[in-house]
């Protein structure tokens, strides 16, 4: 009985609790040997065999899951199922599961991490004292800026907690507003266009989708010098829009852990006004090791209780 890990996350880098569970349960435990996100093919090459995928973000479609005539659970290690063929998996009785609480806090105070560093630019502080250059960096407070939080789920919401802890007032959008969550926490809902005029930062936590949620049209709405950070999904900010905004201090400064094609290299590595870091949004060792543990008790659950493994 076999069982593939394809995310490239390191997964059982903190503790073997996760590989200990599926081998004393019985499985053969296959690794992604490539450190990256897998492409349709290498899922194929390395899942053909299994019963059971931990999985990333890398494709689970349509041709994935008819080259994998043994598989019948996919758990996922994160929130989103963006990459998940959902409704064909359900049609070969496929089941699908995630970790839906792992990485909220995690992620929330990365995002919070990133604005601060963002507006007093302590990593353009940083890099001139690395270099042994003594120049101060003059950034921007926090205090009375008006944030807005676009995408209110588990991880939107405790974002915008947190801010509402420092002080700040914040917007919100979201296709299916929780109206008793926001009074309770004086969040604020308004329409998407209101919130890109209002905001002097603007924080995504969306699923990805098939055309960016911020272009080039969402950015000429913006106030000049906002600040925008994107710790949910590559490919919801058109990057090279941003990259032209950011250029043209249109944007003050980005804060993007999540890109396109990834690992990135492309042109906003060369700006000063943006930070960039390699999708560590669910990288701190509590939450990674509980999404871990999670995703293998997810996958056992079903295998060994559903379907009597």
């Amino acid at each position: 009985m076999k069982i593939v890990l394809t995310s490239p996350s390191s997964f059982g880098e903190i503790s073997k609790e996760p590989f200990d569970l599926l081998k004393k349960n019985g499985f053969e435990v296959i690794n992604n040997p490539f450190g990256r996100r897998l492409n349709e093919n290498e899922v194929i090459d390395l899942a053909k065999y299994c019963i059971g995928i931990v999985a990333g973000v890398e494709p689970l479609t349509k041709k994935v899951i008819d080259a994998l005539p043994k598989l019948k659970c996919i758990s996922r290690v994160g929130v989103g199922m963006d990459n998940v063929d959902l409704d064909y998996a359900k049609e070969r009785g496929i089941t699908v599961t995630n970790t839906p609480d792992g990485p909220t806090q995690s992620v929330a105070e990365l995002t919070i991490g990133m604005t601060l560093a963002m507006l007093r630019r302590i990593p353009q502080a940083h890099c001139d004292m690395k270099k042994r250059t003594w120049k101060k960096q003059t950034g921007s407070l926090l205090f009375e800026k008006k944030v807005g939080v676009i995408g209110l789920g588990r991880i939107g919401k405790r974002v915008a907690e947190l801010f509402r802890g420092l002080g700040n007032e914040v917007l919100g959008y979201d296709l299916y507003p929780d109206n008793t969550w926001a009074d309770k926490n004086n969040v604020i809902f308004v329409e998407k266009n209101e919130l890109l005029k209002k905001s002097d930062i603007i924080t995504l936590h969306i699923p990805e989708s098939t055309s960016p949620f911020i272009g080039k049209d969402e950015i000429i709405l913006m106030k000049n010098g906002v600040f925008l950070v994107n710790i949910a999904r590559g490919g919801v900010v058109d990057e090279q829009e941003l990259f032209e905004a950011l250029k043209d201090n249109k944007l003050a400064g980005a804060a993007i852990d999540v890109f396109l094609n990834e690992p990135y290299n492309g042109p906003l590595c060369d700006l000063q006004n943006v930070i960039l870091t390699p999708h560590i949004g669910s990288y701190a060792k509590e939450g990674k090791l509980k999404m871990e543990i999670q995703a293998v008790k997810n996958l056992l659950d079903v295998l060994n209780r559903n379907l009597n493994v």
